[in-house]
C-alpha cells in the first residue's frame, strides 16, 4: 500500500481492496482446457440438483434504464501464449467472459446470475452465512438479460465497454451496470480473472477458486501484478472479440473503433494500465479503486472518469493515490465522489446484502478526516447513481453525445459532488 498515506486500519485496507483479510481456499485440480480457444459455455445450472426455490421474495436486480431489450452470452476464452500467473504448471490462462448486448426482442431464457458453488463460494470468502438457502436465493437472482437473444444493430455499430470487478469478485456483481448499458445500445464485456475470484465456474463442471487471494495475505506487491495480469487480460479480450475471426458469432456488429473500460476497485487502476499499455481503449473509468500501479509523469491524456466513496477518495482523503494521478491526467477527466457510499456501493451488493447477511464495509475515519462513520446508500439508490455517471461517460465519450450531468452538480443526483 505504498500508495497509500497515512497507511490504512485493517478495516480500511479491506474495504479499498474488496476484502483482503481473505480466507484460505485450496485450489481443485483443473481438468485440461478446452480445446478450442474460444466456444460459446452454456449456461450452468443456478441451483443445485434437485433444490428448490427458498421460501419469501426471490433476489432480483433493478430494470435496466435504456430502450433495449437485453441479451447475453458466456464465452471460454484460452490465451496459449501466456500461462496462468496463478496457476501451477505452465497452464494457459483461461478466462470466461460475459457479453451483454442490445437484443431484438426479449428471449425465452432468463440468465441466471452465477451458478450455486460460484454463489457459495462468494457467501463464505464475503464472510455471510454460507446455507444452502443463501447460496440458491443468491444464485437465482432475476436478471434483466436473456441467454442468446438475437441481437440488434448493424455492423460495427455497438461501442464496446470493457468491465473488470474487483479483486476477489466474479463479473457478475457488475451485472446492474452491465445490463443497465447494454439497455442503451451498448456491447459489454464483463470478465472474470481466473483465480482472482472466490469462485469462477469454468467448463467440464471445474470451479476455479481464489489462487491470488492467498498470495495477497503475503505479498505487499500483489496490486501490482494483478493489475499488470488483469491489463493483459483486457487485450487478449479485445484481440478475440474485434479481430478477423472474432470469439462471438456477432462480433461484426462491435464498433473496434469505439472502446472504452471501467473497473470496480483494482479493476479501476486496471482500466487506467490498460489505456497506457493498448491503444484501442480510449477511455476509462475508475470506481472506487487505489492506483496500485501510478499513471507515468508524463501522464494518461485520453478522458478518465474518477468515481468513488466521499471522505475517502475526496481529495485530501486516505487514499492519496488519487491526488496524485489526478494531477498526472492532462485530457478531459471528472473526480465525483458519492456521498453514503461505501465500497461495495459501486457494485451490485448492497442490493441483496441485508437479505443475505453479507457485511458491507463502512467506511470509518478518524475525527479529523470526517468524523462519524459513513452510512451505505441503499442499493438500488447506489445503483441508479453509478449507472447515471458511467452512462453519461460513455455517452459522451465513445458517441460524442453532450452530457450536462458531467458538467455540473445534478438535483437529480444530490449525492454526487465534484472536485477540480
Amino acid at each position: 500500500m505504498s500508495t497509500m498515506s497515512p497507511m490504512p486500519t485493517g478495516s480500511l485496507r479491506r474495504a479499498l481492496t474488496a476484502a483482503l483479510a481473505l480466507p484460505v481456499l485450496a485450489l481443485p485440480a483443473l481438468a485440461a482446457p478446452a480445446a478450442a480457444a474460444a466456444a460459446p459455455s452454456s449456461s450452468p445450472s443456478a441451483g443445485p440438483a434437485g433444490g428448490s426455490v427458498p421460501p419469501g421474495p426471490a433476489l432480483a436486480l433493478p430494470e435496466p434504464t435504456g430502450p433495449h431489450p437485453v441479451g447475453t452470452t458466456t464465452l471460454h476464452l484460452v490465451d496459449a501464449s501466456r500461462p496462468d500467473p496463478w496457476a501451477t504448471g505452465g497452464k494457459p490462462r483461461e478466462l470466461m467472459v460475459s457479453l451483454w448486448y442490445p437484443a431484438r426482442a426479449p428471449g425465452t431464457r432468463r440468465a441466471p446470475y452465477m451458478t450455486f458453488e460460484e454463489a457459495s463460494l462468494l457467501l463464505k470468502g464475503l464472510g455471510a452465512p454460507a446455507t444452502r438457502r443463501n447460496a440458491t436465493l443468491l444464485s437465482r437472482t432475476r436478471t434483466n438479460a436473456f441467454t442468446d437473444a438475437a441481437p440488434i444493430g448493424r455492423a460495427g455499430g455497438l461501442p464496446l465497454v470493457v468491465l473488470s470487478p474487483g479483486f476477489s469478485q466474479s463479473r457478475s456483481s457488475l451485472t446492474a451496470l452491465s445490463e443497465d448499458l447494454a439497455s442503451r445500445g451498448y456491447a459489454v464485456a464483463g470478465i472474470d480473472h481466473t483465480h482472482e475470484a472466490f469462485g469462477t465456474a469454468l467448463p467440464g463442471g471445474r470451479t476455479a477458486t481464489c489462487t491470488a487471494c492467498e498470495i495477497a495475505e503475503r505479498d505487499p506487491g500483489y496490486g501490482k501484478k494483478i493489475t499488470r495480469s488483469r491489463a493483459a487480460d483486457v487485450s487478449f479480450v479485445l484481440d478475440r472479440l474485434t479481430g478477423a475471426d472474432p470469439a462471438w458469432k456477432h462480433g461484426g456488429l462491435i464498433d473496434a473503433s469505439q472502446i472504452a473500460m471501467a473497473g470496480h476497485s483494482i479493476g479501476g487502476n486496471s482500466a487506467a494500465r490498460v489505456m497506457l499499455t493498448d491503444s484501442r481503449v480510449r477511455a476509462g473509468v475508475n470506481m472506487d479503486g487505489t492506483f496500485y500501479l501510478p499513471l507515468p509523469r508524463e501522464g494518461l491524456s485520453r478522458p478518465f472518469l474518477l468515481l468513488g466513496a466521499a471522505r475517502i477518495h475526496d481529495p485530501g482523503g486516505p487514499d492519496r493515490s488519487w491526488d496524485r494521478d489526478w494531477r498526472r491526467m492532462t485530457g478531459w477527466k471528472r473526480w465525483l465522489t458519492v456521498d453514503g457510499a461505501d465500497h461495495s456501493s459501486f457494485s451490485d451488493h448492497p442490493l441483496f446484502a441485508k437479505r443475505l447477511g453479507i457485511p458491507l464495509e463502512e467506511y470509518s475515519l478518524p475525527p479529523k478526516a470526517g468524523g462519524a462513520p459513513v452510512k451505505p446508500l441503499p442499493g438500488t439508490r447506489a445503483v441508479a447513481v453509478v449507472r447515471a455517471y458511467v452512462g453519461a461517460f460513455f455517452d459522451l465519450h465513445l458517441r460524442g453525445r453532450p452530457q450536462p450531468l458531467l458538467d455540473r452538480p445534478s438535483r437529480s443526483h444530490p449525492e454526487a459532488r465534484f472536485w477540480d
